[in-house]
């Protein structure tokens, strides 16, 4: 069967910037997918690298694939493309084929509520007294809150840190992202302090990525869940049997990982690189059947950073006409 593929550029600023250790988020670009087949059914797809620099070789991926072609053609190259391109591809091809969509028996799943992403710095208490406000009690027990550290001085974030613990009702849960930007002692003083915090989740990627004997000793003393170690180091995906953070715009062909989740994957958590619509579908489906796995936990998807609009509607034909 022949597909034509069709190929949209896209860009947005985000709400606000978000500031991380490995540098500052301010932006997304990208390519919407559209691949129709000679019978009128149609599979999306979006291809937007988290990382600027691997924009011109998905660009050049993208030129390069052949219009029209077979699915057999498309399905020979996916595993060669560029992650975030291969990720477009895969998700319309499995479209496309039934495996999710509307000629799935399981339609699109709704996502369970998301982890609210906190800004860096003293910001921080701010947003967190505002979730706070419009979060009645009785729901403190489903409020999950990420907190981007590494950032400013130590001493600052470690007095940050007590001011949180002190608002953060007992029954809501804390995982803290440094994204790779401590060193071993202040990796190790953080856990030190959090570990039998009844709120305390787990430190995400606290340590470099490449640190593996690091992270494995701070494994032994609590909680850590690897995100950008397994970008660097696939294999540990295999191997690591804490949490993993893991990304599905960003690590390829999605039907890997969809396969997984419904064979009862455990210990993994679904995060957003902030996508539109088309590939919001996606993270909402998969964090559906993640959510109903061994280990439910909520995903993270960073509500109130992306803005509102089409571009980030549930319906796909939006999406393509507000990106034209």
């Amino acid at each position: 069967m022949e597909l034509t593929l069709q190929i949209r550029p896209f860009q947005f600023i985000l709400t606000r910037p978000l500031q991380t250790a490995a540098g500052l988020i301010h932006a997304k670009e990208g390519w919407l997918l559209r691949l129709k087949a000679a019978d009128g059914r149609t599979g999306w797809g979006e291809v937007a690298p988290l990382q600027c620099a691997h924009l011109p070789s998905c660009e050049k991926a993208l030129r390069d694939l052949a219009s029209p072609a077979s699915v057999e053609s498309f399905e020979q190259v996916v595993s060669g493309l560029p992650a975030a391109v291969a990720f477009g591809i895969g998700a319309a091809l499995a479209e496309l084929a039934g495996l999710v969509g509307s000629l799935s028996a399981e339609g699109w799943l709704e996502a369970p509520e998301s982890a609210e992403l906190l800004p860096s710095g003293v910001q921080m208490l701010d947003r967190l007294d505002a979730l706070l406000m419009k979060t009645p009690d009785a729901r403190g027990r489903s409020l999950t809150v990420k907190w981007k550290v590494a950032v400013e001085p130590d001493v600052q974030e470690r007095q940050l840190l007590e001011q949180l613990l002190r608002k953060l009702p007992p029954q809501a849960q804390l995982r803290l992202d440094a994204n790779g930007g401590w060193d071993r002692p202040t990796a190790y003083a953080w856990m030190d302090r959090l570990v039998g915090e009844p709120c305390f989740a787990w430190l995400e990627q606290p340590l470099a990525p490449n640190d593996q004997l690091g992270l494995n000793l701070l494994a032994r003393q609590g909680p850590v869940a690897l995100d950008e170690s397994l970008t660097i180091t696939p294999w540990l995906c295999q191997q690591w049997d804490g949490w993993q953070v893991r990304r599905p715009s960003q690590e390829g062909d999605p039907r890997s990982i969809l396969q997984e989740l419904r064979s009862g994957q455990p210990r993994w958590m679904l995060s957003s690189s902030f996508e539109t619509g088309i590939a919001r579908r996606w993270l909402d489906h998969l964090a559906a059947l993640q959510w109903d796995g061994p280990t439910p936990a909520a995903p993270g998807f960073a509500p109130g950073w992306c803005p509102q609009g089409p571009l980030f509607s549930a319906d796909p034909e939006e999406v393509w006409r507000a990106a034209g």
